[in-house]
């Protein structure tokens, strides 16, 4: 049995000219432009099961187990899932919107509360839980937000 007969592509005659289309275009990442060779490669036809990961790995100058992914990614999938970027499992999603950040930046350039001179971070990061914008947010999150504004103390 061939290893990869579990993941027989078999591209419809659209997908093989989107495919086409990504490997001629100038400006496309190179992760998405091999995936794009190893299922034009690895296409089997309108039978057979195709050539074998390691042959299409050859064609396509990469390793077989991108090829054995981009293959199983076609199958389970679809064309969009297998070409594209997989997102992140280990990096969590940000807690701060653009609505949130102007919240925060606006707080920021307003006067400080009573009793205070100016804002701390952990002054700016209470607020916002205080006004229900967050659950929870750390101090860092607040300075690293609001080192990306062109904020001036002044």
């Amino acid at each position: 049995m061939n290893y990869n007969s579990k993941y027989v592509l078999r591209l419809t005659e659209e997908e093989r000219e989107q495919l086409q289309g990504i490997v001629r275009r100038g400006k496309v990442a190179a992760a998405k432009r091999t995936r794009a060779v190893v299922l034009l490669k690895a296409n089997a036809g309108p039978e057979g099961s195709g050539p074998t990961d390691e042959d299409v790995a050859e064609a396509a100058e990469t390793s077989p187990i991108t090829v054995h992914r981009t293959r199983k990614a076609y199958v389970e999938q679809g064309l969009a899932a297998a070409i594209e970027r997989r997102p992140s499992k280990t990096r969590p999603p940000h807690k701060l919107d653009g609505a949130k950040e102007a919240v925060l930046v606006a707080t920021a350039c307003s006067p400080a509360p009573a009793g205070h001179t100016r804002w701390t971070l952990q002054l700016l990061s209470d607020k916002l839980v205080e006004l229900n914008m967050v659950e929870s947010i750390s101090r860092e999150c607040v300075r690293r937000t609001l080192k990306k504004t062109s904020l001036s103390p002044g």
